[in-house]
């Protein structure tokens, strides 16, 4: 059954239907940890199966610390916008954490997910060390 919404005059009651329990993430590193809900793709599914990991993130134009998977992952549909707390993938084997908004070239980012707290703890010049594992 698909996803529908329920108003009866103006009281809107919500969403019915069959719908996945969200997916979660746990960013850590020496500056903090962060929460991100991800997206249901390919590109998810596929980085679930590679949890845990720990990536070495470097400062990409004073908006977003990136680094390198140990595999591509699959492609997904793709966007040029970003928001501060974007998870996405530039490339497939490219993992980014924008702290800030913005856009980006031509042929944009997989999106991945979003980070439900504050991402600015990645405001920070220089690299980092990140681990990514399942919440809970």
């Amino acid at each position: 059954m698909p996803l529908q919404a329920i108003r009866i005059g103006a009281i809107f009651l919500g969403t019915i239907g069959a719908a996945m329990a969200q997916e979660r993430i746990k960013i850590s590193s020496e500056w903090g940890s962060v929460t991100a809900e991800l997206v249901d793709n390919a590109s998810t599914k596929a980085l679930l199966e590679m949890l845990p990991l720990t990536i070495s993130m470097t400062d990409h134009l004073r908006q977003e610390k990136t680094g390198s998977l140990p595999a591509g992952l699959p492609s997904a549909p793709r966007q040029r916008a970003f928001r501060s707390g974007t998870i996405g993938l530039w490339g497939p084997d490219h993992f980014v954490v924008y702290y800030r908004d913005g856009q980006v070239p031509q042929p944009g980012i997989v999106i991945l997910g979003e980070v439900k707290s504050d991402a600015s703890i990645f405001d920070r010049p220089g690299t980092v060390s990140i681990r990514v594992e399942r919440a809970d």
